[in-house]
């Protein structure tokens, strides 16, 4: 059985692509969410049961999702520590969480555990996970973790230290992206374009360039010389991103990011 216990829009992404990529059938996932009324539309939106009761969860999951906000995170531990069922697999979403906290919270309790960051895009199945094992883990426990993870997007297992740089580089960057396709949008509001056109140019153009970069394999540098032209319009607004230092903006918001995850 795979638990959640929360069910805010980050479980319900993953929910929505382990039940689609048929990992799991509606009968063998649970949930439990702090209302009745988030339980109902998760009931009726994807046919799992639900609960207001993260006891039940815990009870009865052998996969449990903790998909909670870091700061509810050690009371929800507390919660369930008594009722967690022998040898449980948990797998934690929350930022700035080791896995020496979730050991040092479970101390005594016969359990494994698995910490991931999801982002959103998840929830239009191109989201990226990062996932770190403690060492108990075993290779088909990963496999299995893995698989219901890679249902919403690409995930990869990186060594624990470098999870507060994939915060920075991918938890967390979506926003910068939703940053930059509103500023394109602005400018071409600015140009004469209408506003939902200028929102779809934009997007496009961004999903667009990622994919080139995924599928070509190209270093992104290649793909940007291509479409500078020699005295042409692309360098010229070249020019002007780097004369306002669009570069060590990015890096130097990306670095604040990273040590405030390390902070929480």
């Amino acid at each position: 059985m795979i638990g959640f216990i929360g069910l805010g829009n980050m479980a319900d992404a993953m929910i929505g692509g382990i039940l689609k990529a048929q990992c799991a059938l509606p009968a063998q996932v649970i949930g439990s969410a702090k209302t009745a009324s988030t339980c109902e539309r998760m009931t009726k939106k994807h046919g799992i049961v639900t609960y207001t009761d993260n006891c039940e969860v815990a009870k009865a999951a052998d996969i449990l999702f903790l998909a909670v906000k870091p700061v509810f995170l050690e009371t929800v531990l507390e919660q369930i520590k008594n009722d967690l069922k022998p040898d449980v697999l948990i797998v934690s979403i929350a930022a700035g969480k080791s896995i020496s906290f979730y050991k040092e919270h479970l101390a005594g309790v016969s359990c494994k555990v698995i910490r991931c960051m999801p982002n959103t895009p998840a929830l239009v199945l191109e989201g990226c996970t990062a996932v770190c094992a403690e060492e108990a883990v075993t290779a088909e426990e990963l496999s299995r973790v893995m698989e219901l993870l890679q249902s919403f997007g690409e995930a990869r297992e990186i060594p624990e230290r470098l999870m507060d740089a994939f915060v920075g580089v991918s938890g967390s960057s979506p926003a910068y992206v939703f940053m930059f396709i509103e500023a394109m949008a602005d400018a071409a509001v600015l140009a004469g374009i209408p506003r939902n056109d200028a929102y779809v140019f934009a997007a496009q153009a961004v999903y667009g360039s990622a994919k080139m970069v995924l599928e070509t394999g190209m270093h992104p540098a290649q793909l940007k010389d291509m479409v500078c032209s020699p005295g042409g319009t692309t360098i010229e607004a070249v020019k002007v991103l780097e004369r306002e230092g669009m570069r060590s903006a990015v890096m130097d918001a990306i670095a604040a990011c990273v040590e405030k995850s390390k902070s929480l």
